[in-house]
């Protein structure tokens, strides 16, 4: 059954809606006084500086929450040495809500090999600094310390992807729930408008957040799971094969009142407990009740210490992900159990127009000037036409935060935004540049059969081929397209987000109406990768699909009498990937004539697939048990560094590297200067090219050194520089006993 949900915005708006839309969400007291607020019944504390546009979390929260009648504040990259920033607002009468923004604060500030990155660009100026490590637990424990009694929700994609335990890439351990560590009394995942709005009505409504504890995409902790519920164990993995001959695992079953009313602990305090437990390779034989049923994961404890039970737990999690059927998630941390409830109902094509129609400024705050905000000049001319992923990338965290199910916005909405760009942003000259969102051509695209949908558990719809019940049809897309182009003072709509080409080669059409008017010369696609066995670690399609899209990429190019070209994008050192496949990798490119400078280090971000893999070197996409094959993991600093270099095979810097590993590897073949050859030969000192002299014995050698280094100088543009020929006349003069004016031959690089 297809969950449903009241429409967002159906309750009726608190008291405060007589003060009306704010130009701005106020970000000070002198703000405040002049919209007539004595208070703000809600302040957000945010890591990014504030801009009130639809792709900026804190403004979709703060404005949906406006529409409802609340007054609500922001608190944009405070001082966190000290609760002075925290205090600027005053007491908020109902929560502070905080987020690290857009962007998790680790993420944000360091690189995939740990070095600290000198900008942020969700700060003015790019500056860095501006927001603290960890950000949403040292938000939330300065508040804390401020307002005790004042309660804290957390959220934005930093809470999202640590709501259970999560490992940490950068302290290379796994760490409690952030909910726990942050000291707060409830963390909202994924795109939380659902319950952010149900929450602050009932604490509006006077309801103590310590009962708010089944909220659809929110976590809370409890000191013990509730009565009534049936338990399905997945706390272990390698069950016994005679695992219907265990001890009857329904304990309580002598006394079901008691256990639906709770027994008495050791202590003598009233502790529920589940009316049944089942082993989790029993649950396929049981009929069991969505809404009374809970999958315990591994604890924290156990978690932390043996990383074939962290990759369960993932395996689980991810599975547990479909709002129409997710179960909720049981973990425990020491004394208390972390209750996630199920993913929140995706917002209807009517619910997103609304969240997306709200009064926004489409600018940053006034009190920054004229001052630039990088991330607000990327998009500030961009259109988010859709949520949600599914394509289950497993190096990806969108699915983990937005969910599988698309949710797109009506094409009226959309235009009606362009046209709102086009009449109010500063500086817009008639170039809109991009209508996407996760993907650019996932819009409105779905399973066909709500019944399917209710039931499906698959991590993927595209992978490993497209599903049978997925709609691929781009015709939503593409007239949506066609009628964006018509709006008057609009000459030109470029796509920018990543274009799912397994799909789009479903739908020629859309390939034609994209490529004959919507790239720009350049359009962005991500293989990832080459290799069959590394692409299946990352649930990616074959290259034949790859090459299927350019086919069709040059031949709509050629139609239009465009020169246009794909810019692919690769990731090194992914779990699985090897360096003999990075190394066919980067002879895939040679051969393609791809020099890539847009090259990313497999990042370890929380909750991915890929990051189980990477933690546990084992592979989620299966069934987990302590016999399961290991999966080679680049996980050393040089390896990384060595993945990535053969995808840059071009750039000499790496050449010195490359020849190194080339030769460990047995493929000295590859290095020299013809068309197939990686690497060239030459050493490379203090900014020069050395050119050996060759080593004749006759004229006849002579002769053919001369024509294979004259072949050489002219191949040799294409691997970093020119080289001079001279060698081969010296040695010729040498042969004919006359003696060389020049020892060697050298050429700046």
């Amino acid at each position: 059954m297809i969950r449903t949900a009241e429409y967002l915005f159906a309750k009726k708006p608190h008291w405060a809606e007589c003060f009306g839309a704010a130009d701005f969400l106020p970000t000070t007291r002198q703000e405040m006084e002049l919209l007539g607020w004595d208070s703000c019944d809600v302040i957000l504390v945010t890591g990014d500086a504030y801009i009130d546009h639809p792709s900026f979390g804190m403004a979709v929260m703060g404005r949906s929450l406006e529409a409802q009648g609340f007054r609500v504040g922001i608190i944009s990259q405070p001082d966190w040495q000290s609760t002075t920033d925290f205090a600027a607002l005053g007491k908020p009468n109902l929560y502070f809500g905080i987020t690290a923004g857009n962007m998790d604060s680790m993420i944000n500030r360091y690189t995939a090999d740990l070095k600290v990155r000198h900008d942020d660009a969700y700060t003015v100026d790019g500056a860095e600094g501006k927001r603290p490590d960890r950000a949403v637990i040292v938000y939330s424990q300065r508040c804390r310390e401020l307002y005790k009694e004042v309660p804290l929700v957390i959220g934005g994609i930093e809470a999202s992807l640590r709501r259970i335990a999560q490992y940490d890439y950068w302290s290379n351990k796994v760490r409690r729930s952030v909910l726990i560590d942050s000291g707060a009394d409830i963390l909202l995942y994924g795109n939380a408008e659902r319950a952010i709005i149900d929450i602050t009505h009932a604490l509006a409504d006077g309801v103590d957040i310590a009962d708010i504890t089944d909220l659809r995409g929110t976590v809370v902790l409890r000191d013990h799971v509730p009565a009534g519920f049936i338990e399905v164990d997945s706390s272990r993995i390698d069950w016994s094969s005679n695992v219907e001959e265990l001890p009857n695992p329904y304990v309580y079953e002598e006394d079901k009142k008691k256990c639906a009313d709770g027994k008495k602990g050791d202590t003598g305090e009233v502790v529920a407990v589940p009316i049944r437990i089942i082993p989790e390779p029993l649950k396929g034989k049981q009929r069991l009740d969505k809404d009374t049923t809970y999958v315990r994961l591994p604890s924290f404890e156990k978690v932390s210490k043996d990383s074939a039970l962290y990759a369960h737990a993932s395996r689980v999690l991810h599975l547990e992900s479909n709002p129409h059927n997710a179960k909720v998630l049981v973990q425990r941390h020491d004394n208390k159990e972390i209750w996630a409830n199920p993913p929140p109902i995706p917002l209807s094509t009517k619910e997103m127009d609304a969240v997306f129609g709200l009064p926004y400024q489409r600018i940053p705050h006034p009190s920054y000037g004229n001052r630039k905000i990088p991330a607000y000049d990327m998009i500030r001319f961009s259109v988010n036409i859709m949520r949600g992923c599914f394509g289950g990338c497993t190096f990806c965290s969108i699915t983990e935060h937005e969910g599988r199910v698309i949710q797109s916005r009506s094409r009226e909405s959309v235009l009606k935004e362009i046209a709102e760009i086009r009449d109010k942003v500063p500086g817009f000259t008639g170039m809109i540049t991009d209508l996407g969102g996760p993907t650019s051509n996932m819009y409105h695209l779905n399973c066909e059969s709500d019944a399917i949908q209710s039931s499906c558990r698959k991590l993927s719809c595209v992978y490993p081929v497209i599903c049978k019940n997925l709609v691929t049809d781009h015709s939503e897309t593409t007239q949506l397209y066609r009628e964006a182009r018509k709006i008057p003072g609009v000459h030109k709509i470029a796509i920018a987000s990543g274009l799912r080409y397994d799909l789009a080669v479903e739908d020629p059409e859309y390939v034609k109406e994209l490529v004959t008017h919507h790239v720009g010369g350049y359009l962005k696609i991500a293989p990832e990768h080459s290799e069959e066995k590394t692409l299946n670690m990352m649930m990616k399609p074959g290259m034949g699909t790859y090459d299927k899209f350019k086919r069709m990429f040059d031949k709509y190019s050629k139609e239009a009498g465009k020169k246009q070209y794909l810019i692919p994008y690769f990731i090194a050192a992914h779990p699985g990937s090897e360096d003999e496949d990075m190394l066919n990798l980067s002879l895939w490119l040679k051969k393609n004539k791809f020099r890539v400078d847009q090259v990313q280090t497999f990042y370890p971000s929380p909750m991915s697939l890929a990051t189980a893999m990477y933690h546990s070197g084992r592979n989620p996409l299966k069934k987990i048990t302590y016999k399961s094959e290991k999966i080679y993991i680049p996980r050393e600093y040089e390896q990384r560094v060595t993945q990535k270099a053969l995808l840059r095979y071009h750039d000499e810097t790496n050449w010195d590297r490359l020849r190194g590993v080339l030769t460990n590897m047995g493929r000295t073949d590859l290095i020299g200067t013809a068309d197939w050859q990686l690497v060239p030969a030459e050493e490379k000192k203090k900014g020069y090219h050395f050119v050996k002299k060759p080593k004749i014995t006759t004229t006849k050698a002579a002769d053919k050194v001369q024509a294979s280094t004259v072949s050489t100088a002219k191949k040799a543009k294409t691997a970093g520089g020119k080289v001079i020929a001279r060698a081969a006349a010296n040695a010729r003069k040498k042969s004919s006993g006359k003696k060389s004016t020049r020892k060697k031959s050298i050429k700046r690089s």
